[in-house]
C-alpha cells in the first residue's frame, strides 16, 4: 500500500458543532486532548461542521443534538456519539480506530 492510498482510506471524523455553544467548545478541547494524547493526529481526516454554516449536512446526517461526532468510512457512518461529556467517553468511542 502506498502512502497516498493509505491517506485516501483514512476514516473521516466529522465534528458537528455550534460556534455559539460553550459545551461544543469544551468538547472540541476534549477531542483535541484525546487525539494528542495518543498521538493519533493522522488517524482521521477531521472535518468541523458548524450547524449555522452547513444546516444541509446537519439534516443529511440526521444530527439531532450538538455536539455530535461521526466516524465515516467510505460512504457509511460507522460510529456516532451525540453530546459527549468528556475525554474518556470520546476515547472509548474512538478506540476501534485509534492505534
Amino acid at each position: 500500500m502506498t502512502a497516498m492510498s493509505a491517506t485516501a482510506t483514512r476514516p473521516r471524523l466529522v465534528f458537528f458543532t455550534s460556534s455559539i455553544s460553550g459545551r461544543c467548545r469544551r468538547v472540541e478541547g476534549f477531542l483535541a486532548q484525546v487525539l494528542q494524547r495518543r498521538r493519533n493526529h493522522g488517524t482521521f481526516k477531521l472535518y468541523v461542521v458548524d450547524d449555522r454554516d452547513r444546516p444541509d449536512l446537519v439534516r443529511h446526517f440526521d444530527v439531532t443534538g450538538l455536539p455530535t461526532l461521526l466516524v465515516v468510512e467510505g460512504r457509511h457512518v460507522e460510529g456516532r456519539l451525540e453530546q459527549p461529556r468528556g475525554c474518556r467517553e470520546i476515547e472509548r468511542f474512538l478506540a476501534p480506530w485509534l492505534r
